[in-house]
């Protein structure tokens, strides 16, 4: 384990504590941003000491990577619906979803203004190792044909939609998902 990577201790106290820190993490984000966000209040929130968080994620940037990480897998589960296709639907009108809150966004906003880079590529890095199985699944099922690059495919599948509601600030069509998931299948195939 490097510095850099939130420490963890087995156990029910300490899923507790996570869970505790989390919440108490989103509710700071929802309330006045990450950049607002400070350790102490956290702790505070959370009913533990602050060392204690310290200990677990030794830096606020690493507490914001892994409250999110959590909140978005919580949020935008992996699919398994038996087709590329449908997967490739379901988790894009997740992402959908939980870009239509707040907190998302706002989560997002931190993300990107991480002053580690470290701490955001391994944010970035997670989830699309978790969210890689779909696409090496539509390959192992003959939907997809050998080669595809699965974060390639999954960047191109939810990055219009981070555009339009981090950049353009538009709302999402609903439509919008099925069609990204098709446009991306076309793509893949078409190679």
């Amino acid at each position: 384990m490097s510095d850099d990577e939130p420490r963890t201790r087995p156990g029910g106290r300490a899923a507790r504590v996570r869970s505790a820190v989390h919440e108490a993490t989103r509710a700071v984000i929802r309330e006045r941003g990450p950049e607002q966000l400070s350790i102490g209040e956290v702790a505070a929130r959370a009913g533990v000491h602050e060392t204690s968080v310290y200990r677990r994620w030794r830096t606020k940037e690493n507490l914001i990577a892994d409250t999110l990480l959590a909140s978005s897998s919580e949020h935008v589960p992996v699919p398994d619906t038996g087709s590329i296709r449908t997967d490739l639907i379901a988790f894009a009108r997740s992402v959908a979803s939980y870009l239509s809150t707040p907190l998302s966004i706002a989560a997002l906003r931190a993300t990107a203004a991480m002053t580690e880079d470290a701490v955001s590529a391994r944010f970035w890095s997670t989830r699309y190792e978790l969210a890689q199985v779909m696409i090496d699944r539509g390959i192992a099922r003959g939907e997809l044909p050998e080669g595809v690059n699965p974060r390639a495919a999954l960047e191109m599948l939810i990055a219009p939609l981070h555009f339009r509601v981090l950049i353009a600030k538009e709302p999402l069509p609903e439509d919008l998902p099925e069609q990204l998931a098709d446009l991306v299948l076309e793509g893949l195939r078409a190679r």
